[in-house]
């Protein structure tokens, strides 16, 4: 990302943002409701464009037609806050982005199954998605997510509405991804723990800007600037 900024009308979400993420990295942005975390989200996932500035994967800038901007959506995944699962099975929800892509039934079949032991829903394969606790529908929806391999994984929030033990899987999961695959992982979390448990890298964020970026053990226990300062110690909101 390169002089990014995004605007509604007068009003700007993101401002100048310069950001690398590199191959197999998890990077945590961190930052309070507001701070622009799931706008930045959108613009990775190419699901907007921005006013300002540009995005590059993997050597491609994707400021280009909607027919490589399409392919290169195909290489990533993205996981938003609400889970926003199909009136249809658990185990047929996860298979959506293999069927759109043309996989065979039967290696439909073997990825359903893997990922839905991965991520410990397997008792749940015939329930209505829709009959869910938030919690488990949101591990539905990474299992969704994960079940095409994505090069890049982004997630907004994935872990908000969720128990500890639903927490506790879909860390796992995200963790044991990226350390077996290579998977690259873009979280967004208002949780400094969270941050500190998943990212290599934290970039702190407030009104649309990096305040602070670097180590995320470094970042959380000598920041260098008072506002991530007063974040990671709980006293702003």
């Amino acid at each position: 990302m390169v002089g990014l900024s995004k605007s509604y009308g007068a009003r700007a979400v993101v401002k100048h943002i310069d950001l690398r993420l590199d191959r197999g990295e998890i990077l945590a942005l961190m930052g309070p409701n507001g701070s622009g975390k799931t706008t930045l989200l959108k613009l990775a996932a190419l699901l907007t464009r921005p006013t300002e500035g540009k995005i590059v994967f993997d050597g491609i800038d994707t400021e280009c037609g909607e027919d490589q901007r399409r392919a290169l959506r195909r290489r990533l995944s993205v996981v938003f806050q609400k889970p926003a699962l199909f009136n249809m099975s658990v185990e047929d929800n996860i298979s959506v982005g293999l069927n759109t892509r043309g996989v065979d039934e039967k290696g439909v079949r073997a990825r359903v199954a893997e990922v839905l032991n991965q991520m410990e829903l397997v008792d749940l394969r015939r329930r209505r998605a829709r009959t869910l606790s938030g919690g488990e529908a949101q591990r539905v929806s990474v299992a969704r997510a994960l079940a095409t391999k994505p090069e890049l994984l982004l997630l907004d929030e994935p872990t908000a509405s969720s128990d500890p033990r639903n927490a506790s899987v879909i860390e796992r999961v995200v963790a044991e991804s990226n350390a077996d695959s290579g998977m690259t992982v873009l979280i967004a979390t208002h949780n400094p723990h969270q941050a500190r448990r998943l990212a290599s890298q934290t970039a702190f964020l407030l009104d649309g800007e990096i305040v602070e970026m670097g180590s995320t053990l470094k970042l959380l226990e000598s920041p260098q600037d008072s506002r991530t300062a007063a974040y990671v110690s709980g006293r702003m909101a």
